[in-house]
């Protein structure tokens, strides 16, 4: 069985609320699944943008479970697979690939400071590689369209690895201080310190601050000491880190204790 395989199982199996973002530049389709106790507020988890992070896929699935059994308050929309394209490369053909099928990095392909990062090229390979033009690839676009449409008050990215989190992108005044509030609440939950990302651009969470004004957060799980890609037997113990990262997140936003 590949990930998307499971991926796929899952959301047919899934009984709720689901249906499709888009579709990759292979015609994959980008599933999601809903998981709603209340209108507001609403978050949008997304995983697996970089196709050798695969392993954060099994943590959707599991999230999206435990939410649906544990929740109480808000809306989430799950993500499992934004690259099932460059997952299917990673698993077949390059072990350390993160890009999707036409080379481009998706998580520097949105239009949040793009191609400023210091990690950026403009040469189509496995990784790093900006694109044309920002949101020139279809993952990208379907992604910003569902979130455009969907209208969250958050949203968490998850990627590995290295066990930190990371919120800032030039927010200032009280969505600072909002986006701090929400990532010391998730940074408590999973005991994952809080970590500044340097110099770089054109990410999913990048463009949710910078240009829709909203929390969002880029969460790194699995240990430092593991290596690309991250085996399926670690998804229990990455799970069980952030069992509680949804629920935090959805809290912390509630009490509007920054205000």
């Amino acid at each position: 069985m590949s990930v998307f395989s499971d991926v796929s199982e899952f959301y047919i199996n899934f009984q709720g609320k689901k249906g499709i973002i888009g579709y990759t530049e292979m015609k994959r389709p980008v599933y999601y699944v809903k998981v709603s106790f209340s209108e507001s507020p609403v978050l949008i988890a997304q995983y697996a943008i970089h196709a050798r992070e695969y392993i954060t896929s099994y943590l959707a699935m599991m999230q999206a479970e435990d939410f649906r059994r544990r929740g109480r308050t808000g809306t989430v929309y799950f993500i499992p697979a934004v690259n099932p394209d460059g997952i299917f490369i990673a698993e077949t053909k390059d072990p350390l690939y993160k890009a999707n099928a036409n080379g481009v990095d998706l998580n520097v392909n949105f239009d949040a400071r793009w191609g400023s990062g210091a990690k950026n090229t403009r040469i189509r390979g496995a990784e790093n590689y900006i694109g044309e033009f920002p949101f020139s690839e279809s993952e990208t676009r379907a992604l910003r369209d569902f979130t455009l449409a969907v209208k969250p008050d958050i949203t968490l990215s998850y990627h590995c690895k290295g066990e930190e989190i990371y919120w800032e992108f030039f927010q200032t005044g009280q969505k600072r201080k909002r986006d701090f509030y929400i990532a010391r609440a998730v940074s408590e939950a999973t005991g994952y310190p809080l970590k500044s990302a340097g110099i770089s651009a054109g990410g999913y969470k990048d463009w949710c601050i910078e240009k829709l004004g909203i929390s969002a957060l880029t969460i790194e799980v699995g240990k430092d000491s593991l290596s690309h890609p991250i085996g399926k037997e670690h998804a229990g113990s990455i799970f069980s880190k952030n069992r509680n990262v949804v629920g935090a997140a959805i809290t912390a936003f509630s009490e509007e204790k920054w205000n």
